[in-house]
């Protein structure tokens, strides 16, 4: 038999074995549709925009492996519409216009619109975005666009007025569990036919490992399927030798960056110690620089702890000069001893709030005088226009405390500083109780 001669076509179920398993489980109906129940459940807008053939252009916004691709390809089938996919990544935007401009023909002859589907339609620049402007409006061709990132920053501001906007959640352990278990059953597309084992165990632990993608966790299924063989039990050490660790949901230079630095933040000013640690361990399980969360963490020690303690500021410069010298992951440890104490430590934004006012005064208020008791007279004519005329030299009064007027004449009475009665800012609220009630004396 000549192999390389031979021109059978291989037969249909030979295709579909070699088709991968999350490919081939992908929903047929709306009903198959897994976790989005908000957005495409019954009696939601969408859906009833699917079943009475009324869908508008949309963008579909959500981490990978939540479905965007697949409702795209469910929207065009349940509205029996032609299904064209592109993506960003590899297209041209003339590749597409080509594409949409044979649309308007094609509702004309058959009656039915073109869903063009753009993956990763961030990819494309705003300039490139604004050719879909006068093809969203005509109605004969629906724009279709999947993006990981948020598209208020990465869409075209005019396109995005045009299009409806969904947020897709990543997917609970619940909804990847269904999936699997569907899987395992379908003797069609699935692996029923192999006759499975998979208990209560391993399959919480394909749910867990999938972190929201139900792609990650079919393929992690599928590899271990092939590793037993038939009727062979897939056992919870069996799932962890077959799966690699995959790269967590962590991109450095999108959204997912600012959330989690947020939330590291937010947590560590909420006083949870034990919160804080889970969100810098994401951060650094994510590749994140530690310095740029050092540096983090040096701010956020002077804006929400401040002077209730100043010494959250020396740690965290101390955790700096640690990490630089013994790098990771040793260095590491001297971070989260950091994150711990400033979440333990009390909490004070007096210092921030008092510098906020005082640089909008100084932008707002222009540049208002330097009283003259306050300039320097390095020379006689500087003198002579009283320069430095009725300074009060503080160390030549009791206590320091004089009446000198520290502000310009416009700004005279103003505080910005509010101390709390938290840590050591409560002597700090002491010494200005004092010092306000002396200076109100010397003045009268």
């Amino acid at each position: 038999m000549d192999f390389f001669t031979d021109d059978s076509e291989p037969d249909e179920q030979a295709r579909i074995a070699a088709t991968p398993l999350a490919d081939r489980m992908r929903p047929r109906t709306l009903d198959e549709f897994a976790g989005q129940d908000k957005i495409v459940g019954p009696n939601t807008p969408l859906r009833g925009a699917i079943e009475n053939d009324q869908v508008g252009s949309l963008i579909f916004w959500g981490p990978p492996g939540s479905g965007k691709t697949t409702l795209a390809q469910l929207i065009a089938r349940s509205t029996r519409g032609q299904f064209v996919r592109f993506s960003a990544v590899v297209a041209g935007i003339k590749e597409v216009k080509q594409v949409i401009s044979k649309a308007a023909s094609y509702f004309k002859l058959s009656g039915r619109r073109t869903y063009v589907f753009i993956d990763e339609i961030h990819r494309f620049n705003k300039a490139q975005q604004d050719a879909f402007l006068p093809y969203v409006e005509k109605g004969d061709t629906i724009l279709i666009g999947a993006t990981t990132e948020n598209p208020s920053f990465e869409v075209n501001s005019a396109l995005l007025s045009r299009v409806q906007v969904y947020a897709l959640q990543r997917l609970s352990q619940q909804d990847i569990r269904t999936l699997i278990e569907r899987a395992l059953s379908d003797q069609e597309r699935g692996l029923g036919n192999m006759d499975l084992a998979v208990d209560n165990a391993g399959l919480d632990f394909i749910a867990a490992a999938a972190d929201g993608d139900a792609r990650r966790g079919l393929t992690l299924l599928e590899a271990a399927a092939a590793f037993v063989g038939r009727g062979k039990p897939v056992t919870l050490e069996i799932l962890r030798q077959v799966h690699q660790k995959g790269t967590p949901l962590y991109d450095k230079s999108g959204e997912e960056h600012y959330n989690l630095i947020s939330a590291l933040h937010k947590t560590i000013r909420g006083g949870d110690p034990d919160g804080s640690l889970y969100w810098l361990a994401r951060m650094l399980d994510g590749g994140e620089d530690p310095m740029y969360i050092i540096r983090r963490l040096v701010r956020f020690a002077s804006e929400d702890i401040g002077l209730a303690d100043p010494y959250a500021l020396t740690l965290t410069l101390n955790a700096r000069d640690a990490y630089h010298f013994l790098g990771s992951p040793e260095g590491e440890l001297a971070i989260a001893q950091a994150v711990i104490y400033m979440a333990c430590a009390p909490k004070s934004n007096a210092s921030y709030t008092a510098f906020t006012g005082a640089q909008t005064d100084a932008a707002e208020m222009g540049s208002l005088p330097v009283p003259l008791g306050l300039r320097n007279a390095p020379t006689s004519l500087m003198k002579a226009l009283d320069y430095g005329k009725d300074y009060r030299y503080a160390h030549d009064f009791p206590d320091a405390i004089t009446d000198q007027e520290y502000l310009p004449q416009e700004l005279k009475g103003r505080e910005y500083y509010q101390p709390k009665d938290v840590g050591r800012e409560s002597r700090l609220r002491e010494y200005l109780r004092k010092y306000k009630e002396h200076r109100k004396k010397l003045i009268k």
